[in-house]
Order: structure tokens, then C-alpha cells, then sequence
């Protein structure tokens, strides 16, 4: 089940937030455990074989967690935490990097070892990171006692569950604790109901319709020349950026329909300065588990420029595996490593760039690792840097029949796309400042009914693959 579905909006939702204050009035506990077994549909209604996948990684984890917090076994506790992080590592590894080692090895020893082909769990990536930080946590004895629905429901809170933000206990399951929680509060419906209509509209009317240009592009990349090929590395960024973000505004948004604070995961990324206030912007809640539970337990910086530098490059190339099983997202994440310790380097420096000149070379090298993120292969990302930087030739009117658009159209398009990102207030910052009126109450109407209006097509969120 997803976000934008008929079937999520009109019957899921419905129905579990109803049935969630009415007995949260009667009986907390039961209402937790209602929210707990909601969100199992939800992520079961998708593919209910790996439901028992996700159950089981759950109970070995509390366990593994609550003997680490009551801190009987002091002799074994950093056997028990090594075992209980490679049982999170082992699990994401099997089904998300199995088949991909297996071919690594197959090409570089010239043996044929048969691949699984497994089909990629859902939310795995984002799920194990948040219990190995509960684990790491528990043996730091930072937790709390909680019962399993309660840890159940952190880790399975169908709002976040399958694209994000990563959630720290520490932030989800105090809230869930809270009397409050469980009563209606209009205030929070309202900021819902606005984060949520703008998250929406983002994905199938904005983000969707650069879908199409970036499918085009890519599928065709050998046809592409200079003006194509720079729409389609441009309309993926875009897709990603409205495709992400929207997610990121539809959970939040979500999850104050019930009462809950989600973390902010998305701060508009492509207004950065350089490649380090990019990743303070993008996806926020990956970047501060790397931080705290890879970065800092390396040394961090301090232990010298030599080991920061290494452990820089460390943490993004582990950003780049967890995006994905394949060389690409290898290499955009050492690229993203590389880049962060040159903006580092700099900024140790005198010299200063213009703001537009330090926005523009940020931008243009976002976009163009973006390439690599999106390509299939390092083949086709070639054919796309091939095409942009003029090696294709630089016809204009036989390029766009790729998209079957004019060249004026796909222009203004990625204009107002750009208007948007670059311009315009995100949405944290228009539900911080908006004004309660009429009007106001009519646009967010007006967005949230075109949006549905256009579900008819149902696509996934792009962060699903990962």
C-alpha cells in the first residue's frame, strides 16, 4: 500500500485513525497495539511473504536490546552487541547484496555460482538502521524499559516505515507514552492535513510528470545529444527532489494526524552552498545516524586531518551501498566522499566564492552524480555525460521527440521546477508561517483535490528501491 492510493486515503487511513482515538479514549495500550498491527497490514498489503521477515527482525532486536539495557551480563555485553549488529548487518546483506556479490565474484574469478534474484524487502534498509541504533543505544544504557508493542510500533509506525526519516527511539516512543497522544488535537490535524496536501502534490503532479522525461531520457541515452541529455539528467534531479520531499512532507504530515512529531528529513537541499550544507539538507535522518553511530565511533576529526578525511570517505561510501546494490551507487557515494573533503579542504582556506558561483558548482555537480545514481550502468551514465557535455552533437529538434515535447515546453518546465526548488518556501517553513484563513484553507483544499483527482495512475516513491 501507498501514500498516493485510493485505497490508502479513502479506506486505510480512514479507518485506523478512527479506530485509534476511539480506543485510545477507552484503553492506551490497546490503541498502541492497534496502530502497532495497522501499520503490519500496511506494510503486509504490499508483500505479505516478508512480513514475518520484518517480525522476526524485530523480536531478536528487542531481545538483543533488552538485555543489553538491564546491564545484568556486564562480562558479554560487547559480544552481545557484536551479535546482535551482525545479525542486522547479515540480514540487509543476504537480501539486498547477496546477488550482487555473487556476480562480483562470478566476473572476477570466471565461475558461475548461481543468483537468488531475491526480491528487495521493503524498508529493510531504513528498518535494520534503526534498530542497530536502538541496540548501540541500549548498550550505551540510553534506553528506556518498553514492552514489545511499544518497540514494535517504533520500528513499524506505517507513516515512516518504508521510506523514512529514520527515527530514533529516543524522539518516537516517548510520544507514544503520552496521555495527549491519544486525543484529538485540531492543531494537528490541521498542520497534518497542510504537510500532507503539499507532500501529495508534489509526488503525482510535479514529480511524476518529470518521471516521464527522466524515463525517456535514460531508456534512450545512446540517442541523446547536447540539449537532451542535459533535460534528462535535470528532470531526474527534479523527479528525486519532488519525489523525496514529497514523501518526507506526506510522513510528516501523517504523523501528525496521530499526534506524533516525525523528524524533519528534507530542508531543501539544492539551495546549498556546498556539498557539506547539501547533505545537512538531504535526507537529514541518514546523515545524523552516520554521523553519530559511524563517523563519531571512527574518531570522527579528532584524530587528525588524515583520519577525518578517511573517515569522511567512509561514511559516504557506506551511504552509497545502502542506497543501493550496484557499482553506481558505489561510486556516487565515494564521489559525494570526495567532494565533502575538498569542500573541507576549502573551507581551511582564505578564499571565498560568490554565493551564485558556490550554488552553482554545487548544483552541477549534484546533478551530475545524479546521473550515476540513476543510470542502470556505468555505460549509460557515460552516454548522458557524452550527450551534456556536447560529444552527441547539439541539435535541438530532433532530441525532443525522445519526450514528445516541444524544446519551449521541456524548458519552461524545468524552469518552474528550478522556480520552485530554488525560490520558493519548502513546506516546514510554509506551515511555520502561514496564516489561518479562508484562503489559505481553499488552496490547500484546491491542491489536495487536483491531487487525487490524479491517482488514477499510481506510481511508487522512488526511495522504495532502496
Amino acid at each position: 500500500m501507498i501514500f498516493n492510493s485510493f485505497e490508502f486515503i479513502f479506506l486505510f487511513l480512514p479507518i485506523v485513525w478512527s479506530v485509534f482515538f476511539i480506543v485510545g479514549r477507552l484503553n492506551i495500550p490497546f490503541a498502541r497495539m492497534w496502530l502497532f498491527l495497522a501499520s503490519l497490514f500496511f506494510y503486509g498489503y504490499w508483500n505479505p511473504s516478508y512480513l514475518p521477515l520484518i517480525l522476526i527482525s524485530m523480536v531478536v532486536n528487542y531481545t538483543v536490546g533488552s538485555i543489553l539495557a538491564k546491564n545484568k551480563i556486564k562480562t558479554y555485553r560487547k559480544s552481545i552487541l557484536t551479535v546482535g549488529i551482525l545479525f542486522n548487518v547479515g540480514l540487509i546483506s543476504y537480501f539486498k547484496y547477496y546477488d550482487f556479490f555473487i556476480e562480483n565474484v562470478n566476473w572476477i574469478f570466471g565461475t558461475e555460482f548461481a543468483l537468488k534474484e531475491l526480491l528487495l524487502p521493503l524498508a529493510i534498509s531504513f528498518y535494520t538502521f534503526q534498530q542497530i541504533a536502538y541496540l548501540v543505544d541500549s548498550y550505551r544504557l540510553e534506553t528506556k524499559e518498553y514492552n514489545f508493542f511499544s518497540y514494535g510500533l517504533f520500528v513499524s509506525f506505517f507513516p515512516q516505515l518504508i521510506a523514512g526519516p529514520i527515527v530514533h527511539h529516543g524522539d518516537m516512543m516517548p510520544q507514544f507514552g503520552e496521555r495527549k497522544t491519544y486525543r484529538i488535537q485540531y492543531e494537528n490535524i490541521s498542520k497534518g492535513l497542510i504537510i500532507f496536501a503539499i507532500g501529495l502534490f508534489k509526488k503525482v503532479v510535479i514529480a511524476d510528470q518529470f518521471a516521464v522525461y527522466a524515463n525517456a531520457g535514460f531508456n534512450a541515452s545512446e540517442a541523446l545529444t547536447f540539449f537532451s541529455g542535459w533535460y534528462a539528467s535535470l528532470a531526474y534531479s527534479l523527479q528525486l527532489y519532488f519525489d523525496f520531499s514529497g514523501y518526507s512532507d506526506m510522513a510528516i504530515g501523517l504523523a501528525f494526524l496521530f499526534n506524533i512529531r516525525l523528524p524533519i528529513n528534507f530542508n531543501s537541499p539544492y539551495k546549498a552552498l556546498d556539498i557539506q550544507d547539501f547533505w545537512r539538507r538531504w535526507h537529514m535522518t541518514l546523515s545524523g545516524f552516520l554521523t553519530k553511530y559511524v563517523y563519531i565511533p571512527l574518531g570522527g576529526n579528532r584524530k587528525g586531518e588524515a583520519r577525518t578525511y578517511v573517515n569522511i570517505l567512509i561514511i559516504f561510501l557506506i551511504s552509497g551501498i545502502w542506497h543501493g546494490a550496484g557499482w553506481t551507487f558505489i561510486i556516487w557515494g565515494a564521489l559525494h566522499g570526495v567532494a565533502s573533503m575538498i569542500a573541507r579542504m576549502w573551507k581551511k582556506t582564505p578564499y571565498r566564492l560568490p554565493k551564485w558561483l558556490a550554488w552553482f558548482i554545487t548544483f552541477q555537480f549534484v546533478n551530475a552524480a545524479f546521473v550515476i545514481f540513476r543510470a542502470t550502468s556505468m555505460e549509460q551514465a557515460m552516454d548522458v555525460f557524452r550527450a551534456m557535455i556536447g560529444l552527441n552533437g547539439i541539435e535541438v529538434t530532433g532530441a525532443m521527440t525522445l519526450f514528445n515535447e516541444t524544446s519551449l515546453i521541456l524548458f519552461i518546465y524545468m524552469l518552474i521546477g528550478m522556480f520552485i526548488v530554488l525560490w520558493m518556501r519548502n513546506s516546514i517553513e510554509i506551515l511555520k508561517g502561514h496564516r489561518k484563513t479562508v484562503a489559505f484553507a481553499l488552496f490547500i483544499a484546491g491542491i489536495l483535490f487536483y491531487s487525487v483527482m490524479q491517482l488514477q495512475q499510481v506510481s511508487e516513491f522512488l526511495y522504495f528501491n532502496f
